[in-house]
Order: C-alpha cells, then sequence, then structure tokens
C-alpha cells in the first residue's frame, strides 16, 4: 500500500498527524491559504468527535516550511487523529484528494483488523504484560528481602524490650550493667560522662534536666557498723520506664546490650 500519509503507533493505535491532514487537503484547487488550520481543526473537530478518543491534546512540532526563497523551521501546534476521524474528515470534505485519502484510511484500518495483526498485538501485549509482572515481582522480592532486614533489625530491640516489660521490679544498676557487659562502675562513669547522673557523696543523682520523669527510685536500707550502732543509707534503682530510657540514650551512643550484639 503506499503511503500517502505518514501514520504513527506511538500510542498502540495508529494515528496521524492533523497538520498532514491539512497539507494533503488543502492541495487541491489551490484551496491551501484559504483557511487557517486552527479554523479548519476548530471546524472540523466540532463534527462530535470526543477528545481523547478521536484526536489528542494539543502538542508542539517543529515544521519546516518555505517563506519566499527560505527554508525556516516553524513550531506550530498540531494533534494526533485517530484514523476513524480523519477518514470522516476526509468523507466531510468531498474532493477527489479527500476521497483517496479515505480509501487509503479504509485499507489502512482492513489490515489493521486482519487475524494476523490482531494476534501479533495480542503476542506484544501478553510479552508486556509478562515483563511487567517480572518487574513488580522483582520489586516485590527487593521489597520483602528489606522488610526482612527492618524486622530482623528491630528483632532485638523487640525481645530487649520485652525482657525489660517482663519485669515489673525495681532494677539495680549492677542488673543493667550486666546486660551491657559492665561493671556497674564502668557503666555509671558512662553515664556520667553522658550527664545523665552526678554523684552526691556516695548516691548517683539524676541532673535536674531527667529528675521527675519516674526514671529513679530510691530505698532506705539499715546496717550495722563494727560497733553495733544503726545506720540507715539511700540505694537508688532503676524503674522499668528509666531502663527503657537508658536503652534509647545508650544506643543513640551506639552501646548496644549484649544480646543485640
Amino acid at each position: 500500500m503506499t503511503d500517502l500519509i505518514k501514520v504513527t503507533y506511538g500510542t498502540g493505535e495508529p494515528t496521524v498527524s492533523a497538520r498532514d491532514l491539512y497539507d494533503l487537503l488543502s492541495q487541491e484547487d489551490g484551496a491551501k491559504g484559504t483557511e487557517r488550520f486552527s479554523k479548519w481543526f476548530e471546524r472540523y473537530s466540532g463534527y462530535g468527535f470526543v477528545p481523547g478518543d478521536d484526536f489528542s491534546t494539543p502538542h508542539k512540532k517543529v515544521r519546516v516550511q518555505i517563506e519566499g526563497s527560505r527554508e525556516v523551521q516553524r513550531e506550530v501546534e498540531d494533534y494526533d487523529l485517530s484514523i476513524d476521524m480523519a477518514k470522516q474528515i476526509c468523507m466531510l470534505q468531498r474532493t477527489e484528494k479527500g476521497k483517496e485519502l479515505r480509501q487509503y484510511f479504509i485499507n489502512l484500518e482492513k489490515a489493521w483488523n486482519t487475524p494476523e495483526q490482531v494476534f501479533a498485538r495480542a503476542l506484544r501485549m501478553a510479552d508486556q504484560t509478562i515483563n511487567n509482572l517480572k518487574e513488580h515481582c522483582q520489586f516485590l522480592g527487593g521489597q520483602i528481602e528489606e522488610q526482612q532486614k527492618v524486622i530482623e533489625e528491630l528483632q532485638p530491640k523487640a525481645s530487649y524490650y520485652d525482657l525489660i516489660l517482663q519485669c515489673k521490679d525495681l532494677i539495680a544498676t549492677t542488673v543493667i550493667a550486666k546486660d551491657y557487659g559492665m561493671s556497674a562502675k564502668r557503666f555509671n562513669a558512662i553515664l556520667h560522662e553522658l550527664k545523665v547522673q552526678f554523684k552526691q557523696g556516695d548516691t548517683w543523682v539524676l541532673y535536674a534536666k531527667y529528675q521527675g520523669n519516674g526514671y529513679l527510685k530510691f530505698k532506705t536500707h539499715n546496717y550495722a557498723d563494727f560497733n553495733g550502732v544503726q545506720h540507715a543509707k539511700e540505694h537508688a534503682y532503676w524503674t522499668q520506664k528509666g531502663r527503657l530510657f537508658l536503652y534509647d540514650l545508650l544506643k543513640q551512643n551506639d552501646i548496644l546490650p549484649l544480646m543485640e550484639n
């Protein structure tokens, strides 16, 4: 079939340029130039054609044209027309050129809708669907892998939280320090370096910033000296809220309990 007009298949369906069709139909009887393209398209698109179905939104294209003795490139507005719309415009034109182009579009539609062409398009669509599914599966596989990593990273934290929450009693610093593989002395020193606590006499006390949050409670212990004289001394114990506070604070400083290392 001789190509009378350029046909494109970028949208999956054959389309032609409204500008190209206008040029061909305007060649007959010296009609070109008697009606501007914008008026021509406005007139014919008003015959019940549906934007988006029969013709595209306007887009810019570079057009080469002769002006006097010069070849000039200009950017102009164009539309993509469905073959059915182009065919009907040719019929409305009622010229020999319109008749020739209409028959060309009819033959194009017949060729486009042969069983072989329909089957070939179906195969291409199936291939595209398979490729899309493969990409989707790869994407989901990657997501699952990333989620598994997050779960593995969070699992130790959840386990340590569970361990903390299982215990409702007050906890001595020595016990918490053991979770981190440290002595109480070293653990207290780290908390002092992090400006959490300071020593007042023989007792570790929280800085004002952390007081009143329910992190520590004190118990009084009675003891007798060498002479049998009774004395009382306060010992600080961490609450479960305080223990969770220590966990988050130490983790921010890359200090983790043994079960997470």
